[in-house]
């Protein structure tokens, strides 16, 4: 064990690259991105120090050209979970004895390979995988991942720093250990930075960790692991298996050992984890740390004093950057009358100048939806909404499957401020807007708040710091992230730490310290240093009363 109070390097945000035309990093990017999509990959599960070959296998094409296969996938069975179970308990007691110094420096130098060699290849991965513009890719698999793993190496030492106070005679003491088993990372599509993060964060505190992907992702979730091996994450440690959910978790969750899940998905998945969780709770050593980011109906309120451009360009970023796919992607709009005509402008403007089609043209600011399911899901509403009398598309509104999973940015607008698509979760390049009358604010922050059960992001534009503040009160538990005029994504690790509650989750921040505390089990240890050796208190002693007293 080593004699030192060791200070880690302080954390700073990962630089954006800009892959401006002729830069260094557009070319590598480019070169990569086209090597990646001639070759096809054979993806195994990775479980303890083997590469899980189970001859069962599943398909991997772009979103945005779907007849192209890039790689194939080994797919698991009830088997392959409990093996990636005993594997995580086998190394469970060296890795959660190892000192943290240890544990940090294999994720701080995961930062560093990101940052450096790695860099080009996870953003090849996810652009081709998840159809992904550079730049939307830059700023997660590469800058939010980055963040992650340098922030959060820095909280963990700021949760080992925080000890009680210690009275003359004895030291008092607080000891943050690992969990009692192993966790369950139960991860989604959309961010590969989210995907990684979710099992690397209880690692990094000294858990070991079953992970599951979404099918969707599992390109780049190959590169992780590729990443997580190369920066010394031991065997078993992180297990990586391709199983469906309730393959999963029947073997997970009936499990003495589970002490927790790390999720990010729907609401109603996570609804029924929760359920059968408590149903097996009485078979578990300790009870399961549940933490969850799950589903967003996140939304814009414009007040009258905003000023027009600055909501459109909101609207155009926050609803239509990875079509819309984005926890915190804008869904829902309310703009007031007196500044309706020149935002309406302004967006129409913006989206017919959006081009569409393969992230390796880096021209293209819109890509393709994840998959067919999810095209088909908003081909639906779209033709609904073409039909219904009370409200207008106003732009986009068509799409083409043809060759990728393309749909165009679209904007609806309801008179019914509870038309369905302003009350469902639709995740993809749709936003309905409602036009309000600009005298009733109050009265439409009352519908923001009562129209969603969920509270993800939301952004409020005003140059009126009266209605900024009545607004702020009045959406309190609206939105676990709140924008005051910017839009509602974006997040950055060490700056906003992320995450909502009511039907979006148990808000524990990703991106922060609070995250990092699900993952431990505090121990309060007092030394005495001279003990008693009578057990009489004073007040036993027997005397005369003091002179006076009755």
């Amino acid at each position: 064990m080593a004699n030192g109070f060791f200070n880690v390097p302080i954390p700073v945000n990962e630089p954006v690259k800009s892959y401006a035309p002729g830069s260094k990093e557009r070319e590598e990017l480019l070169n990569t991105y086209n090597e990646l999509r001639e070759q096809q990959l054979d993806i195994p599960m990775y479980i303890g120090g083997e590469e899980v070959r189970s001859g069962k296998t599943g398909t991997i094409a772009p979103p945005h050209d779907h007849q192209r296969v890039i790689a194939t996938y080994h797919q698991g069975d009830a088997s392959h979970v409990q093996q990636a179970i005993d594997a995580a308990l086998a190394a469970r007691e060296q890795w959660a004895n190892m000192p943290w110094e240890s544990r940090a420096a294999i994720f701080l130098k995961a930062a560093d390979l990101l940052a450096g060699p790695f860099r080009a290849r996870m953003n090849a991965a996810t652009m081709l995988g998840q159809s992904k513009n550079a730049f939307q890719a830059e700023i997660d698999a590469a800058c939010e991942l980055i963040d992650f793993f340098k922030f959060n190496v820095k909280y963990m030492t700021d949760i080992y720093k925080m000890q009680p106070e210690s009275l003359p005679g004895m030291w008092n003491r607080l000891e943050h250990r690992p969990l009692e088993g192993f966790v369950f990372a139960l991860t989604p599509f959309n961010f590969t930075s989210i995907a990684a993060n979710l099992p690397a964060a209880p690692a990094l505190m000294g858990n070991v960790v079953v992970w599951k992907p979404a099918n969707t992702q599992i390109y780049s979730a190959k590169v992780i692991m590729d990443l997580f091996k190369a920066a010394g994450v031991p065997d078993g440690v992180i297990n990586l298996v391709y199983v469906d959910g309730p393959v999963a978790g029947d073997v997970i969750f009936k499990h003495r050992d589970f002490s927790g899940i790390h999720f990010t998905g729907s609401t109603g998945v996570f609804n029924h984890i929760w359920k059968t969780i408590g149903e097996n709770v009485g078979n578990y050593r300790n009870y399961p740390r549940i933490v969850g980011e799950t589903g967003g109906k996140d939304f814009i309120v414009a007040h009258k004093s905003a000023d027009a451009k600055e909501v459109a360009v909101a609207i155009t970023r926050g609803a239509f950057e990875y079509q819309g796919q984005k926890c915190s992607a804008a869904s829902r709009a309310y703009i007031p009358s007196n500044i309706w005509e020149d935002v309406k402008a302004y967006v129409i403007e913006d989206l017919a100048s959006l081009e569409m089609g393969d992230p390796q043209d880096f021209g293209n600011f819109i890509n393709a939806v994840i998959d067919e399911k999810s095209f088909d899901k908003l081909a639906k509403y779209i033709d609904a909404a073409k039909k219904d009398k009370g409200v207008e598309i106003i732009a986009g509104g068509n799409y083409d499957k043809s060759k990728g999973y393309f749909i165009e940015p679209t904007i609806i607008v309801a008179e019914d401020p509870s038309y369905v698509t302003m009350c469902e979760e639709l995740f993809g390049p749709v936003l309905t807007l409602h036009v309000y009358d600009e005298n009733k604010f109050e009265e439409t922050l009352e519908i923001v708040d009562k129209t969603s059960p969920y509270a993800l992001t939301g952004a409020i534009f005003s140059n009126d710091r009266y209605a900024i503040e009545v607004a702020s009160k009045k959406l309190s538990h609206a939105a676990g992230n709140f924008y005051i005029n910017d839009k509602p994504t974006g997040a950055v690790v060490g700056q906003q730490p992320f995450g909502g509650s009511r039907a979006s989750g148990t808000n524990d921040k990703a991106g922060s310290m609070l995250n990092l505390l699900r993952w431990t089990t505090a121990r309060t240890i007092k030394e005495t240093f001279v003990p008693p050796v009578d057990y009489r208190y004073p007040f036993l002693q027997r005397g005369s009363a003091p002179e006076g007293a009755i």
